[in-house]
C-alpha cells in the first residue's frame, strides 16, 4: 500500500501534468494561427479548437478526484488532430511545429502520471502515429519523432527518481513512527512502573518498614486496618478513575490513616481533575506521613488555599526539621512521592526546613 508521500506525488504529478500542458497551450496556439497563411487560417483554427477543448478537458479530469482521460484516448485525439495537416495545407505553410509542441508536452506529461509500462507505449504512440501521419503528407520526420520520444523518456527517468525518494520517505516515516509508538509505549510502561513503585513506597513498604524497625509495635490495634488500606489502595492503581474528585475529601481520608493530630484550615469542597487530585493528596500524604516518621511531632497543620485554576497546600509541622540539602538522592519520599508527583502534573513542590526549625512542605498547582 502507497504511502503519504507517494500519495501526494501522485496528486502532484496529476495537478503538475495539468498545469503544464495548459500552460504552454497559448503559445502552440498562437504559432498555429501565425503561420497559418490566409486562406488557410480558418482550416487551422478548427484544427487548434479541437486540440485546446481537449487538452482543457483532459486538464480538467487530471486536476479533479476522479479518473483522468484514459492515455489511450488522448493519444488517439492528438493523433487524430495531427490529421488536420492533410485540409490545413500545414505542409506548404511549413505550420506543423504546434503539432509537435503539443504531442511533445503530451509525451513528457504522461510520464508524471501513468505507470511505466502504460507511459512509455503512450508516447511510442504519439511518436509512431505522428510520423505515420508526416511521413504520408510528404514530411521527413524521424529525427523530431526520436527527439521526442529521447524526452518523453528523460522525463520518466526524473519522475522515477522522484517517486523512489518518495518511497523512501514512506518506509523512513514507517520507521519512525513505530520508533515513536515504541518509544510511547516504554514511556507508558515506566510511568506505569513509576506510579507503583512511588505507591507501594508510599503505603505497604512504609507500614513493613515502621514495624519491622521498632517504631510500631507489631500488635498495634491500627496495623491491620492500615494495611488493608494499603493493599486497597494498591488493588486500585491503575483501575478506573471519575472524572473530577473533591480534593479536601481526599486530604481528609489519606491524612486520616497518619495517626497524627492534623489539624485542617480549608475549604469545605475543592473539585479539580481526579489525576490532580490524586497526585496533590497522595503528595500531602507523603508529607503528613514524613512528619510522623521523622519530625519528631504528633502534630501537623494543612493549609489548602486558591480554587480550581490555582491552588497552594501546605503542610506544616513544629518537629525537629532537617537540612534539604543533605537528603540523599537515593530517597524516594520527597524526590518521587512529593515532587515527582506534582511535576507530572504541572505544579511544584518545596521544601523550607531547617534544624530545630520544623518544616514547610508547600505543593502549588496552576490550570
Amino acid at each position: 500500500m502507497a504511502g503519504e508521500a507517494v500519495r501526494l506525488l501522485w496528486r502532484f504529478g496529476r495537478r503538475h501534468a495539468a498545469t503544464v500542458r495548459l500552460a504552454t497551450l497559448p503559445p502552440i496556439c498562437a504559432i498555429a494561427l501565425f503561420r497559418a497563411e490566409g486562406e488557410n487560417l480558418s482550416a487551422t483554427a478548427v484544427a487548434v479548437g479541437v486540440a485546446a477543448a481537449w487538452t482543457v478537458a483532459c486538464a480538467w479530469r487530471l486536476r479533479g478526484s476522479g479518473q483522468p482521460i484514459p492515455v489511450g484516448v488522448d493519444v488517439a485525439v492528438l493523433v487524430g488532430v495531427c490529421l488536420s495537416v492533410f485540409w490545413t495545407e500545414a505542409v506548404e505553410d511549413t505550420n506543423t511545429g504546434w503539432l509537435r509542441l503539443l504531442l511533445t508536452f503530451a509525451c513528457v506529461t504522461w510520464q508524471w502520471h501513468t505507470p511505466l509500462v502504460a507511459g512509455g507505449a503512450a508516447a511510442l504512440a504519439a511518436a509512431g502515429g505522428m510520423l505515420a501521419v508526416l511521413s504520408a503528407a510528404g514530411l521527413d520526420s524521424v529525427r523530431t519523432q526520436v527527439w521526442m520520444l529521447v524526452v518523453a523518456g528523460l522525463s520518466r527517468v526524473a519522475w522515477v527518481l522522484v517517486a523512489r525518494a518518495a518511497r523512501r520517505a514512506d518506509g523512513m516515516a514507517v520507521v519512525a513512527e513505530r520508533a515513536r509508538r515504541e518509544a510511547a509505549v516504554a514511556a507508558a510502561v515506566r510511568a506505569d512502573e513509576r506510579e507503583l513503585a512511588t505507591a507501594l513506597h508510599d503505603t505497604a513498604a512504609t507500614t513493613l518498614l515502621m514495624v519491622g524497625v521498632g517504631r510500631v509495635p507489631s500488635g498495634a490495634g491500627w496495623l491491620a486496618g492500615q494495611a488493608r488500606r494499603d493493599l486497597e489502595r494498591l488493588r486500585s492503581s491503575g483501575g478506573p478513575t471519575p472524572g473530577r474528585a473533591d480534593l479536601v475529601e481526599l486530604l481528609r481520608a489519606d491524612v486520616d490513616t497518619a495517626h497524627l493530630t492534623v489539624e485542617f484550615d480549608v475549604p469545605e469542597r475543592l473539585a479539580l481533575p481526579f489525576p490532580v487530585a490524586r497526585a496533590i493528596a497522595d503528595a500531602a500524604r507523603e508529607a503528613v506521613t514524613n512528619v510522623r516518621r521523622h519530625a519528631g511531632t504528633g502534630r501537623a497543620t494543612v493549609r489548602l488555599r486558591g480554587d480550581a485554576t490555582a491552588l497552594r497546600l501546605e503542610i506544616a509541622d513544629d518537629g525537629v526539621g532537617f537540612a534539604v540539602d543533605d537528603v540523599p538522592s537515593t530517597r524516594r519520599g520527597l524526590r518521587e512521592s512529593v515532587r515527582g508527583r506534582l511535576e507530572r502534573i504541572g505544579g511544584t513542590a518545596t521544601v523550607d526546613s531547617a534544624p530545630g526549625s520544623g518544616t514547610v512542605v508547600c505543593l502549588r498547582w496552576q490550570a
